[in-house]
């Protein structure tokens, strides 16, 4: 289809220009990493070695284009260059590791808070002006609630008052990562408060902007139309109001999804997850300037999928964008 080509080209520019500025950043940024790297390893390198890090890092005397091309061949090679902090781990390595704990907490529960949320919106809207119209206000208020208030709230109660579950970390400490029953107990027991926060400060967002956009449908005359022929009701509920009204929210579940790569970060720093979110947090306190620009371009390029996604989504729950094409 036309409207996926054209889509699908956007992308792939929008793609390019995000590389190109990840190229030209730290570049155009006063100062180096070598210079940084050096001065923590005062005494304990050789100076005549600087080179040989600043090549490393892409840092050489060679023209700008030429520079270029080596990045864009270290990319395609999937080479981030090395960390500053963590010197001299790679920057893929470190963002292999993290990307699993923030996927795995994240991403499951971004979904299981729209499906939630989602579900939740379409039964208030096609039952407003009931009982259930009370639970909106207690909704907007978990709606405002930020992430990290209600990680701290949460933490306050169930972990240091009631003791029901870890205050932070992904596992217990001491047990060796493995696919034994006994570090995954410990990584689903330590998961579940996270994930409880995440849930409860985000899929109240997702039933008020449901509920709202389900009933401004169920006043089209399309859906009205259906009611009158006798439609069944659920038919007329999930076919003609909650199939158009979920498209708004298609586009803002595709942007929570690529989020989903950088993390709920003020969340992963409260309960020391080792996900994107605290790894971007440790490379901002320790000047990991690679760490910084390998996460960003991790986390554009996860933005940037996650909306084709949302477009391609488009083409089948909207009949007017196949048209177009």
């Amino acid at each position: 289809m036309k409207y996926l080509l054209r889509k699908v080209m956007l992308y792939v520019f929008i793609a390019w220009a995000a590389l190109t500025m990840n190229f030209l950043i730290p570049r155009l940024m006063p100062g180096d990493p070598v210079a940084l790297l050096v001065e923590r390893l005062s005494g304990r390198i050789d100076p005549a070695a600087m080179d040989a890090i600043a090549e490393s890092y892409g840092l050489t005397d060679a023209p700008l284009h030429v520079q270029y091309w080596d990045y864009l061949t270290s990319l395609a090679a999937g080479d981030l260059g090395l960390s500053i902090g963590f010197f001299p781990v790679p920057v893929s390595e470190i963002v292999l590791g993290a990307l699993p704990w923030t996927i795995g907490l994240v991403g499951i529960t971004t979904v299981i808070s729209f499906l939630i949320g989602t579900g939740l919106g379409v039964v208030l809207a096609w039952r407003r002006g009931s009982r259930t119209d009370h639970l909106l206000p207690a909704l907007t208020f978990l709606n405002a609630v930020p992430y990290f208030w209600m990680a701290l709230i949460l933490v306050l109660i169930l972990s240091v008052n009631l003791g029901w579950f870890p205050v932070s970390h992904a596992y217990e400490p001491g047990l060796v990562p493995g696919w034994d029953w006994e570090f995954i107990s410990s990584v689903l027991y330590h998961g579940i408060l996270p994930a409880i926060t995440i849930i409860l400060a985000s899929f109240a967002g997702w039933v008020l902007s449901m509920r709202n956009m389900t009933v401004t449908v169920l006043g089209e005359d399309y859906v009205t139309m259906a009611e009158a022929k006798g439609l069944p009701k659920r038919m007329v509920l999930v076919n003609y109001a909650a199939r158009n009204a979920i498209l708004p929210s298609v586009t803002g579940f595709a942007l929570s999804l690529g989020a989903v790569v950088g993390g709920s970060m003020l969340t992963e720093v409260i309960f020391n997850y080792p996900g994107v979110g605290y790894t971007l947090f440790e490379a901002v306190q320790n000047q990991d300037f690679p760490l910084m620009q390998g996460l960003f371009l991790i986390i554009s390029l996860a933005v940037i999928a996650a909306n084709l996604v949302a477009d391609v989504v488009y083409v089948f729950l909207d009949p007017r964008t196949r048209q177009e094409g």
